[in-house]
């Protein structure tokens, strides 16, 4: 996910609005927005799940080439497959605190995995005999 949004700053396609606020649920006036953003290819808007920002669905559901995910819901494939992409403020915050949590745990995991924990329930364990059954199969 860093990457893909790494990738679309880079080339300037990723771009952040302070909300998406349709007034009417009109497709003809949210694509003039979107043109006015210079969006003519396709793209993806990505808005916090819970807006309730229903006249932005009703009026980018129609446009050709134009995805409206939630922030939860956002994948990589989202990001590579469009055009242009264009978050929330209050989407992309909450997809940068994810990013870090999720970073966070990694890290976290990385620092127990040093196998200092591992040798030690190893050698605390007793070494595996064969039972009756498996010395009189084999």
């Amino acid at each position: 996910m860093r990457s893909a949004l790494a990738a679309k700053l880079s080339d300037g396609k990723l771009i952040v609005v302070n909300a998406f606020d349709v007034k009417e649920p009109k497709t003809q006036v949210f694509r003039e927005a979107l043109d006015s953003l210079k969006v003519d290819k396709g793209a993806v808007l990505v808005e916090v799940a819970n807006h309730g920002n229903r006249n932005l669905h009703l009026s980018s559901r129609n446009l050709d080439g134009i995805e409206l995910v939630s922030s939860s819901e956002v994948h990589p494939y989202h990001l590579l497959r469009y055009d242009r992409a264009i978050f929330s403020q209050p989407a992309i915050e909450k997809l940068q605190v994810s990013l870090k949590n999720l970073s966070s745990k990694r890290e976290h995991k990385a620092g127990e995995g040093d196998g200092a924990k591992k040798a030690q329930k190893k050698a605390t364990r007793s070494p595996r005999t064969r039972t009756k059954k498996a010395a009189e199969v084999a």
